[in-house]
């Protein structure tokens, strides 16, 4: 009777992080692009919070506003920028690729879909470098040139 490994020793190291593993690099993507929605609604039922705080008062309201001067809310400001950025490029790639043009010719169905991941995944890789590149830019100036 041979007994199967459920683990095996992952041999890819670095290149097979960057093709996505088990699941693929779309997968991650659909998952983070879910979270970070999560994270922007979070976010406006923050904000919806703090702009009708200004009803309890001119002294509630500034002290709200005092509250949100720490820098923990300054970096939870750039992580909404963040999660807008990856968010943001991410429903650009997904609305390019439903109207059909990352799909490629229509083929039939073998497993694994070769042509749709070799048309969809450099469209991913060049979404995720933008979105890397406004990412860095918002950090330069949330931190170096912003107040």
């Amino acid at each position: 009777m041979k007994v199967e490994r459920l683990h095996r020793k992952n041999n890819l190291g670095l290149a097979g992080w960057i093709r996505g593993g088990r699941y693929g690099l779309e997968r991650y993507a659909y998952t983070l692009h879910r979270i970070t929605g999560l994270g922007i609604l979070l976010y406006f039922l923050l904000h919806i919070f703090a702009t009708s705080s200004r009803i309890w008062g001119p002294e509630f309201w500034e002290k709200t506003m005092d509250l949100f001067e720490k820098p923990v809310f300054k970096f939870g400001e750039y992580l909404v920028f963040v999660a807008f950025a990856y968010h943001a490029l991410n429903g650009i790639r997904l609305f390019i690729t439903e109207l059909g043009f990352g799909m490629g010719k229509p083929q039939r169905p073998v497993i694994p879909y070769k042509n749709a991941v070799r048309r969809q995944r450099p469209l991913l890789i060049v979404a995720m470098i933008i979105a890397f590149v406004l990412i860095v830019f918002g950090g330069l100036d949330f931190y170096l040139l912003g107040n």
